[in-house]
C-alpha cells in the first residue's frame, strides 16, 4: 500500500511538470532539504530565461503617389449626367497597386472647395469634392495639403476642403482649421508600427496667409519643422515628411532640396516625400552618423493632371518597406526594399483620363512605351541601385 501511494505521488508530480513550457522556463534540480523543511514547503518562483525569447518582427509597406492636379479638362471629363462628378474610373488600373500597400499617401495639390465656390483650374484652382471620394476608394489613407495652391480660394476654400476630408474620414496634414488642430500631429498605426505625418510648402504663389492664421498652411521653416519632428518622434516609431519644394520641370533635385533633405535627416526624419516639380526626380538614401538612414523621394511627378508633354504625364507609386524588430523590450526600425511603379496619365484629346501603370501600356497608348518605361526606371535609380 505504501509503495502504491509513492507511485501515485510521483505520477502527479510528473503530470504537473509536463504543462510547463520547456522553451520558456529553466528548471534546476531540487536541492536536498531536511525533514523539518519539507513539513512546511515554501512556494518557489521559477525565473523566465529572457535570452530564449524570440524577437518580434513586423513590417509595413508604405507607398506614395505624386501630384493630384485637377485642371478643368480633368473635372469636365469626370462630370456625370446627374450634375455631379465621378473620378473613380481614372484610378481603376492603379487601384490594385495602391490597395495592396499597408499605408498609401497622396499629394492633393488642389483644394477641394466644392462646386459652391465655383470650380476652376489654373492658376487659381478649386476642385470638386468628389476627387476626395475617388482617392479614398482607390485606397489612399492620408492626403498632404501644404503646397503653392493651398490658398488659391482663401480661407473659405481650405475650410470647405477640410470639412469634406473629415466627413469622409480621410486623414490630412499640412493645412489646418486652428492652432489646436495643427498641434494635433497626424498618426497612423499599422502592424504594431506607429507613423507620424507632416507636410510643408515653400510658398503660396505670393498669396498672403491671413494674419494670425498661420495654421492654415505649414510653410517651410526649419525651427518649426524641428519642433514638429521632435513631437512626432515622441508619438511614433517613424516620421514621414512631405515637402513641396524644388523647381518646376527640373528632373534633378536642386541644391536647396539636397540641403533641406540633409537637415530633415539630421532631425531624425525617416521618410521624405517630395512634390512640386511635376516631373520625376530620383530616389536616394541619406546616411546618418548612427548608421540609420533616411529614404528620400525627391519628386513623384504628376499622378493625375491635364498637363501636356510626356514627362509631365509621367508619375508613379513610390514605396518603401519599414520593419520593426523588438527584443528584450527594445525596438529597432529599419528601412529597405525601395520600389517604384511608373505611371502614365493617359488622355485622348483631354477626354477619357486614365492613370495606367507603364507595365500595362501598349502602342495604342504610347508608342515606344517599353523603352520609355526602362529609361524612367533608370532615371529613378540614378542615385540608388537597390
Amino acid at each position: 500500500m505504501k509503495k502504491l501511494i509513492i507511485l501515485f505521488t510521483l505520477s502527479l508530480l510528473l503530470g504537473s511538470c509536463s504543462n510547463l513550457p520547456a522553451n520558456e522556463i529553466s528548471i534546476k534540480p531540487a536541492p536536498v532539504v531536511n525533514a523539518m523543511e519539507t513539513d512546511n514547503p515554501k512556494e518557489k518562483t521559477i525565473p523566465i530565461d529572457v535570452s530564449l525569447e524570440k524577437p518580434i518582427v513586423t513590417s509595413v509597406q508604405l507607398v506614395a503617389i505624386g501630384d493630384i492636379l485637377i485642371h478643368q479638362p480633368v473635372y469636365w471629363d469626370a462630370a456625370t449626367p446627374q450634375g455631379g462628378y465621378n473620378f473613380s474610373s481614372m484610378f481603376t488600373k492603379v487601384k490594385p497597386f495602391i490597395e495592396e500597400a499597408d499605408i498609401a499617401v497622396a499629394n492633393q495639390e488642389t483644394m477641394i472647395g466644392g462646386a459652391e465656390l465655383g470650380l476652376s483650374g489654373y492658376p487659381l484652382f478649386n476642385s470638386p469634392y468628389e476627387i476626395g471620394d475617388a482617392l479614398k476608394e482607390a485606397g489612399i489613407d492620408l492626403v498632404t495639403l501644404a503646397n503653392n495652391h493651398t490658398l488659391d480660394q482663401g480661407e473659405k476654400g481650405i475650410r470647405n476642403a477640410l470639412a469634406y476630408w473629415d466627413r469622409i474620414g480621410m486623414a490630412y496634414t499640412g493645412a489646418f482649421k486652428s492652432n489646436a488642430d495643427r498641434e494635433n500631429i497626424r498618426t497612423v498605426n499599422k502592424n504594431g508600427i506607429g507613423f507620424s505625418f507632416l507636410s510643408y510648402s515653400y510658398g503660396t504663389n505670393g498669396l498672403p496667409v491671413p494674419e494670425d492664421k498661420e495654421y492654415l498652411i505649414n510653410l517651410i521653416n526649419l525651427s518649426l519643422i524641428k519642433q514638429d519632428v521632435e513631437k512626432a518622434k515622441a508619438l511614433s516609431d517613424v516620421v514621414v515628411v512631405s515637402m513641396h519644394w524644388g523647381n518646376e520641370y527640373e528632373k534633378e533635385p536642386n541644391q536647396m532640396q539636397l540641403d533641406l533633405a540633409k537637415e530633415l535627416s539630421n532631425m531624425g526624419v525617416d521618410i521624405i516625400i517630395g512634390h512640386h516639380p511635376h516631373v520625376l526626380q530620383p530616389m536616394d538614401w541619406i546616411e546618418r552618423v548612427d548608421g540609420s538612414r533616411t529614404f528620400v523621394m525627391y519628386s513623384l511627378g504628376n499622378f493625375l493632371s491635364a498637363q501636356d508633354g510626356l514627362e509631365k504625364m509621367t508619375g508613379g507609386i513610390g514605396g518603401i518597406e519599414i520593419t520593426k524588430t523588438t527584443s528584450s523590450g527594445k525596438s529597432v526600425i529599419s528601412l529597405s526594399n525601395p520600389s517604384f511603379i511608373p505611371t502614365y496619365a493617359y488622355n485622348k484629346n483631354k477626354r477619357n483620363f486614365s492613370i495606367i501603370p507603364m507595365v500595362q501600356l501598349n502602342d495604342s497608348y504610347l508608342s515606344n512605351y517599353l523603352s520609355y518605361y526602362e529609361s524612367t526606371q533608370n532615371h529613378m535609380m540614378t542615385l540608388i541601385k537597390e
